[in-house]
């Protein structure tokens, strides 16, 4: 089993059940019933807010982006336990979740599949996982917490396939920069569950390729979630998780391939 799974797992869980940031019952439920023994740095309660920021900034995303496209499919690569279904899942709009078939296999048993929702089995490094989803026209796509984990040709390859098969995409993953990757060799919490080679890039262009277009950054870490907490831990989370110095350890990307992407390519 992918034991990185656990850690963004933890992370939702500790901040649902302290009431801030967002309310993932799924998250306590599974946490609860695995008991996973994390150590170390894996525990950290800033890595855990972090955690928990990050996942309700894909949610609001999401959210945002299936209101104004209500044909288009969701697609969250990497799903790992993550119920991203159940906090920000609109009615009647189709949901896939992808990952590894071991970790599918291990999701079964907490989440079940519906005429809107189905969990895919697949190495997003290759393209036969697309081969499972009849739609065509439509995708809005999360990949949270994964580029780390592939190089830059696999992100790049990942969204080639993507735009072979749908005819509008919009995309959205956050990365670690290049410094970060180097830094993650000597200090980073996924060092704790086995994990030793990670990716960076400094440059969202890198990804860009015919009408898949780069549009903008966004804020990892925005201020009115710090401003869920109080006091030294309102402080210190700010420090460590945002501004200038959180920019040069992680980015958060969004891309797509529509008119609004073409318009975008035309104008740079």
């Amino acid at each position: 089993m992918n034991k990185t799974l656990y850690i963004p797992l933890y992370g939702k869980a500790f901040v649902s059940k302290r009431g801030i940031f967002l309310d993932d019952k799924k998250a306590e439920e599974i946490w609860g019933a695995e008991g996973f023994a994390l150590k170390g740095r894996s525990r950290s309660k800033w890595l855990a807010y972090y955690m928990g920021v990050r996942a309700a900034v894909f949610d609001e995303w999401v959210k945002k982006q299936a209101a104004e496209a209500r044909d288009a499919v969701v697609i969250h690569i990497g799903c790992g336990m993550d119920s991203r279904i159940l906090r920000a899942g609109a009615i009647n709009q189709k949901w896939y979740d992808v990952d590894f078939a071991e970790v599918i296999e291990e999701r079964k048993r907490y989440y079940s599949e519906s005429a809107d929702y189905q969990m895919i089995p697949g190495d997003v490094r290759d393209g036969n996982w697309l081969k499972s989803i009849p739609e065509k026209k439509g995708a809005i796509v999360v990949m949270e917490g994964v580029s780390m984990y592939l190089t830059s040709k696999e992100v790049y390859d990942l969204t080639e396939n993507l735009c072979a098969h749908f005819e509008r995409i919009v995309f959205l993953m956050d990365c670690y920069t290049v410094l970060a990757a180097r830094l993650s060799r000597y200090k980073n919490p996924i060092n704790d569950v086995g994990v030793t080679k990670v990716y960076g890039t400094d440059d969202p262009a890198l990804f860009q390729h015919g009408e898949f277009v780069y549009v903008k950054e966004h804020e990892m870490i925005p201020q009115k979630y710090i401003d869920e907490l109080t006091g030294i831990e309102k402080y210190i989370f700010g420090k460590l998780y945002a501004g200038g110095f959180s920019k040069k350890l992680y980015r958060l990307f969004e891309y797509r391939k529509d008119d609004q992407g073409r318009l975008l390519r035309v104008q740079r």
